[in-house]
């Protein structure tokens, strides 16, 4: 067989312009896993490669879909340690939404005990990109606190999980009561509903003026400013997304007195040895904890491949509550 379905966008737009289409199953690379896609999960980027604002890096596949879960069906030539037949998710650099896809076998990571291929492919985008962030990059540490903007995201759901797991006190943004409820369920302390409160006096009041040592911001826009007002002293605020823009002026005054630290990054453009870094990480500290049941995966809705125009428009209108996934098979 050398062919394959797969989801070809006509031109970047709306959400009905990406179709099934027939085409050449991509080749294995001698450091790659040929996969066949039994499910992927759908992530903010995708919508954003839709539109046009978020070119694939020079050599990734131009279809869309950066994670997916399956089964090897062939093995790179310099690879060790899978065999044709493995269950095995991954963080792509694209080409998810489709039958197969070949992936750099050091951004994969076999599917945790127990967990089916739908929750397997909700894992790698978020799970690698909160790792990668809070605690390789800001070293969250036990007994400090994180607050997180976007709680009921695919990000949020995740970040909640693993740094209660990790013993820090977690506070999240979420619009509307609904969504809070649902933070507070999936373990955060204390959700602020950022529809009719002000996150940073709910924030101030809560930590008795000394404000939170990590935030995880996915927002931008107005929240920049507001992130430095909340943050502790020695504070660091991470970014990984601007949904309501990344420019801003900013009074640095405060980031000085108060020694902020402001970083933040994006996965798709690093490194193969950047990723490869998490995900031995994630493979030694959090896959584990699966099994234990510290954290499991949060899947909001699962939709046939043929529905992805329906699975995007779901993520756009942010009322999902954790992963949107995909079904291949």
């Amino acid at each position: 067989m050398s062919h394959m379905k797969y989801i070809d966008l006509r031109e970047n737009g709306g959400a009905e312009m990406m179709c099934l289409r027939e085409g050449t199953i991509p080749p294995c690379g001698a450091g790659d896993l040929l996969i066949r896609v039994l499910a992927s999960g759908v992530n903010r980027p995708d919508i954003l490669q839709r539109q046009g604002f978020y070119a694939p890096p020079q050599g990734a596949s131009p279809v869309m879909g950066l994670e997916a879960a399956g089964e090897i069906v062939q093995v790179g030539s310099a690879v060790d340690g899978w065999s044709e037949g493995d269950h095995v998710c991954g963080l792509c650099n694209g080409g998810a939404y489709a039958e197969y896809v070949a992936v750099p076998a050091t951004q994969c990571l076999p599917i945790p005990a127990g967990l089916t291929m739908i929750q397997a492919a909700s894992l790698p985008e978020t799970f690698f990109t909160v790792w990668g962030n809070v605690f390789m990059r800001g070293h969250l540490k036990t007994g400090e606190s994180l607050l997180i903007h976007g709680g009921t995201s695919g990000i949020g759901v995740t970040a909640i999980q693993l740094a209660k797991a990790f013993g820090a006190t977690v506070y999240v943004t979420a619009r509307g009561s609904d969504k809070c409820r649902a933070c507070e369920e999936i373990g955060a302390d204390k959700a602020i509903d950022s529809t009719s409160q002000d996150f940073v006096e709910e924030i101030m009041n809560v930590t008795k003026g000394i404000g939170v040592n990590m935030i995880l911001d996915m927002v931008g826009g107005d929240y920049i400013k507001q992130n430095i007002s909340c943050a502790a002293f020695d504070g660091k605020i991470i970014s990984i997304a601007f949904l309501a823009g990344a420019k801003v002026e900013v009074n640095f005054m405060p980031v000085m007195i108060k020694r902020l630290t402001l970083t933040g990054s994006t996965l798709r453009p690093q490194n193969a040895q950047a990723k490869a870094a998490i995900a031995s990480d994630i493979l030694e500290n959090v896959w584990p904890m699966f099994q234990s049941g510290s954290i499991k995966p949060v899947i909001h809705k699962c939709f046939a491949l043929s529905e992805v125009a329906d699975a995007h428009r779901m993520m756009e209108s942010n009322q999902h509550i954790g992963k949107i996934v995909l079904s291949v098979a």
